[in-house]
């Protein structure tokens, strides 16, 4: 029998993301409801994943999941943090800012945190994760893959950007990837009919 789970997210590249890394759990994801709009107004990671969850579940009377990442810059106070989606218009004018505002700054660590939350039918939330991905902010992008700050994060262990990655290898690393290797000995324990 397989399990719903309603994803916080309108976008279905988010939604595709995460089935994969759910693949062999036994919930099936669906997108929430488009007219169903729901506000960041958390000050944290944690605070906009369950706070998406937990209104997901609430107004769809299912069991939801929601993830809330973004990027810190040490250099930056951990800018863009929360905001790191509304940092700018898009993804080249986010990754401009980002560059502009550090400069020559000599100090480049950074790192990539995802928290992913999940509530149960009532709003409540039963389940949470955090991932983190420590890394370097380059000087200019580099790689055609991914999305968002990709091109100009390195992990230096690897010698290459999240944007020149596979996505098996970025999956293997990321906030994102950490915060469900995190999640899913949880989540194999939560049946929905409890």
């Amino acid at each position: 029998m397989t399990k719903q789970l309603i994803v916080a997210t309108g976008n279905p590249g988010k939604l595709k993301e995460m089935q994969a890394y759910l693949a062999d759990s036994g919930w099936e994801l669906s997108l929430k409801p488009e007219e169903l709009e729901i506000e960041e107004t958390g000050e944290t990671f944690a605070a906009n994943a369950c706070l998406k969850a937990s209104q997901t579940a609430k107004a769809t009377g299912q069991w939801a999941i929601a993830d809330d990442s973004g990027l810190q810059v040490d250099a930056l106070d951990g800018a863009p943090g929360v905001y790191s989606a509304r940092y700018a218009r898009n993804d080249a004018e986010r990754i401009a800012r980002v560059l502009s505002e550090l400069g020559a700054e000599i100090n480049r660590q950074a790192q990539f945190v995802c928290v992913i939350a999940i509530a149960s039918p009532d709003g409540e939330i039963v389940l949470q994760s955090e991932g983190i991905c420590r890394g370097v902010i380059l000087h200019a992008p580099r790689g055609t893959r991914g999305f968002g700050y990709d091109p100009i994060f390195y992990v230096p262990d690897k010698q290459l950007t999240f944007a020149q990655m596979t996505p098996q290898l970025k999956r293997s690393l990321s906030h994102r990837g950490k915060a469900f290797t995190a999640l899913l000995p949880q989540l194999a324990k939560l049946s929905p009919e409890s």
